[in-house]
């Protein structure tokens, strides 16, 4: 991989992990259109790890809390708090994507990575984002979620095993759906993703542990840099400015690349 190539698919990953229009499907799409060798799984899991980085720095606080309650709410007679709640309801919400991924990972691996599996889910999930994006009530945080909620968004998490689907696009859109303001569905999607990730990666680098292949350790390090900086960056203007903007722009880039995708596969 030469560095331009880094770079790009880099910063790729760190913009695309968080916005809802889907890392998976760039990764995938990036080196196909601009005439790249496939970068391979090693460098995905480098990008990844930065991206995971990325979203446990910016909510260290939070996570740090959430920690300390959870550990203490163990002991028993310990206090149960909003904090060591939403550590339970992140773990149930984990738990369909890891079963399913199980079950599907040779099917979604080989058979749904083209480019008309991508364009569909792309087109019709920015559909379903923009309707509960305008339709849902959108009143309640993220604390006030319940075990059904946060199983529904886990299950909704699923889809996202489909490239093109967007895992952050997709939880986002359950949030919203069950009543969740668009910043308390984005805040549990992000948060949602530090298990997510960190499950997805460790598989990976296990694959990768059985099947020894020579490693660029500095193209590695570089992406894991690009993608913790471009992440850490857009986490941080997305929450700034959702509120106001709505999801509108992210769906009309998702038809519009659906659209492309659609032209390129004819």
């Amino acid at each position: 991989m030469d560095s331009l190539q880094i770079f790009i698919l880099a910063i790729v990953q760190g913009l695309t992990e968080f916005l809802p229009i889907s890392s998976s499907a760039h990764l995938i799409l990036t080196p196909m259109l601009l005439g790249y060798q496939d970068q391979g799984l090693a460098f995905d899991v480098a990008v990844h790890l930065g991206s995971l980085l990325a979203v446990t720095t910016f909510f260290r606080r939070e996570l740090l809390n959430m920690a300390g309650d959870f550990f203490r709410s163990l002991r028993r007679g310990g206090p149960r708090t909003a904090n060591s709640r939403m550590v339970w309801l992140l773990i149930l919400a984990t738990l369909p994507i890891m079963i399913a991924g199980e079950l599907f990972i040779s099917l979604v691996e080989h058979d749904l990575r083209s480019i008309w599996v991508i364009a569909a889910t792309t087109i019709l999930f920015a559909l379903l984002l923009l309707w509960y994006d305008h339709k849902g009530v959108q009143s309640r945080d993220e604390y006030s979620a319940g075990w059904r909620d946060a199983l529904t968004i886990g299950l909704f998490q699923v889809l996202a095993l489909i490239p093109g689907t967007s895992r952050s696009g997709i939880t986002m859109t359950a949030g919203m759906m069950l009543g969740l303001t668009r910043e308390a569905a984005a805040r549990f999607s992000f948060l949602l993703s530090i298990p997510t990730i960190l499950m997805s990666g460790s598989l990976v680098t296990l694959e990768l542990a059985t099947h020894p292949a020579p490693v660029d350790w500095q193209a590695m390090l570089s992406g894991a840099l690009l993608s913790f900086v471009s992440a850490y960056l857009c986490i941080q203007l997305f929450l700034r400015l959702i509120g106001r903007i709505g999801m509108l722009p992210f769906v009309i880039y998702r038809l519009l690349l659906g659209g492309v995708l659609i032209w390129i596969a004819l």
